[in-house]
């Protein structure tokens, strides 16, 4: 754990949090600045980032974690749907450099909008360059 990270130092219990869930490698926690209420983060009790060095049996624990948070906030809050967005470097718009995930209950006319303006390849062949470069730069 980081000495100074804010969310180490929730997992650590040295900050308050409102805790939904918690186990020896996660931690859920309402979200104190919520886009809707009920708003939730699924963090790593070890202080991990970005998603890309994390390990995989971590993110495979983490992952469950959040589905689990999901379906309560569905069940419990009877919410439409739910987003989970995850972000990694500040240009993404990560705030905290600790591994999280935003768990955001959803219900119609909640009024929020994740502003998605799709932009077309150049031409036909772009996509296929770029799938191949990635392809080519993936770990085994």
């Amino acid at each position: 754990m980081s000495e100074s990270c804010i969310f180490c130092r929730i997992a650590r219990g040295e900050i308050p949090s409102t805790r939904l869930y918690e186990d020896e490698v996660a931690l859920a926690f309402l979200d104190i600045g919520p886009l809707v209420k009920g708003h939730a983060l699924v963090i790593p009790r070890q202080h991990v980032d970005p998603l890309m060095d994390a390990p995989e049996d971590l993110l495979a624990r983490l992952i469950a974690v959040v589905r689990r948070v999901a379906r309560a906030q569905v069940k419990a809050l009877q919410a439409d749907g739910v987003n989970v967005h995850q972000s990694n470097g500040r240009v993404a718009g990560q705030v905290i450099p600790h591994l999280h995930f935003h768990v955001v209950p959803r219900f119609e006319g909640d009024g929020l909008s994740w502003n998605w303006t799709p932009r077309p390849y150049a031409d036909p062949h772009e996509a296929q360059r770029l799938a191949l470069n990635i392809r080519a730069a993936m770990e085994p």
